[in-house]
């Protein structure tokens, strides 16, 4: 889809505020919870990248398991199991018929605050939870969508991918979330649960994507396994292979499977390559230099679980079917990046930023990129993920 087909179709249903500079455009719906819808790197002609599921905003009807409008950039906060959980009500057994998105993030709009500019706007939200030890926390929500430029890919990647990405004919699209929460009830206390930000990108999937995870090597003796993938079952070989530089995992929507990396193992940059359709996916984000000494919540679907505060830093996750004969939720995968959990005292604040670059442009020049960034040889990515 052309991005200016799902900016109109958008249009129809809810109000859009678009950040442009150049070719460079940025989708973002404040009714629909604040998410940033779609983008694309080559102005109104050019591919639309945020996965948008027509199916749900068609029906007019709201789903209060999961509001699925799409986006490629939407605030969540974790965690979504355990007893701490945000999701299941207490004392029900924690599984897809009770897993329910809360309200203050599944409905209701984003105020647009005043000041926004072609390239930046500032949204904002009251948001109130109850957890299922029934800790209740009351939260301001600030959510700030830059557009981002050459600049920050040299800062963020240094000097030769900022050089990449300005050779000819390569295309771009970048922006930050720069999402906070500040506690606006009780002292937070740990024992009874805390929560984090937790941002998911929602991206249209094909044949042949692949996620690209980078990580920390070591031994597993030390850093544990490289890669969670029991979250919804076991993935076929096929789907999920560990290279010496980075985990690889299919993002093709047909089948319904989530990976995760812990603290000790966690690389603050991911993306994906779609083959089909060239297209360079780089996700970076804030984390702390040593995440180990930072409690991150477990997003386990386990009652109850032993370290409830230690989960991943990122995960990745494919739609499909979540059983035979069943339908999935849409033709999509996710890149999602969580923040630290915090006991916030009435009046202190989290923020956590998630970066999302796309490019478009010469194989070659997309294949140097991805090596620079992500550390992988994108014809040994072909080999080992996409059937012959």
């Amino acid at each position: 889809m052309a991005y200016k087909d799902a900016k109109a179709y958008l249009e129809k249903h809810t109000t859009v505020i678009e950040l442009v500079d150049g070719d460079a455009v940025v989708a973002i719906c404040p009714e629909w919870q604040g998410r940033v819808m779609t983008s694309s790197c080559e102005g109104p002609e050019g591919t639309s990248f945020g996965f948008i599921c027509k199916d749900y905003i068609d029906s007019g009807e709201y789903d209060p398991h999961f509001a699925n409008y799409g986006a490629e950039d939407r605030l969540w906060l974790s965690p979504e199991g355990g007893q701490f959980s945000l999701w299941f009500k207490p004392g029900v057994e924690q599984n897809l018929d009770n897993w329910f998105t809360p309200p203050a993030l599944n409905e209701g709009p984003y105020e647009v605050a005043p000041g926004a500019s072609k390239t930046q706007c500032r949204m904002t939200r009251k948001m109130e939870f109850e957890n299922t030890s029934s800790a209740k926390f009351k939260l301001g929500v600030t959510r700030d969508v830059c557009l981002l430029g050459e600049a920050d890919i040299e800062k963020l990647f240094g000097g030769r991918a900022a050089a990449l990405a300005k050779e000819e004919g390569v295309k771009k699209v970048g922006y930050v979330t720069v999402n906070t929460i500040t506690n606006e009830g009780d002292p937070m206390d740990k024992a009874k649960g805390l929560v984090s930000i937790w941002i998911l990108g929602m991206l249209n999937c094909g044949p042949e994507t692949v996620v690209i995870v980078p990580y920390k090597p070591g031994d597993e003796s030390e850093l544990g396994p490289v890669v969670k993938s029991d979250y919804f079952g076991e993935i076929p070989p096929e789907r999920l292979k560990v290279l010496p530089e980075a985990i690889l995992f299919s993002g093709d929507g047909e089948f319904r499977s989530k990976i995760g990396t812990s603290q000790k193992r966690a690389k603050d940059v991911l993306g994906s390559y779609d083959f089909e359709s060239g297209t360079l996916t780089i996700v970076s984000f804030s984390m702390p230099e040593d995440p180990t000494q930072f409690d991150y919540m477990n997003n386990s679907w386990d009652l109850p679980q032993a370290e409830p505060y230690v989960g991943d830093v990122v995960n990745s996750y494919n739609d499909g079917p979540p059983a035979p004969g069943e339908k999935g939720l849409g033709a999509f995968y996710e890149i999602e990046s969580l923040s630290p959990a915090l006991a916030l005292d009435q009046g202190e604040s989290l923020t956590h930023r998630h970066r999302t670059f796309h490019f478009q442009g010469p194989p070659e020049a997309l294949a140097a990129l991805a090596k620079e960034i992500l550390g992988v040889d994108l014809e040994q990515v072909k080999r080992e993920m996409i059937a012959k």
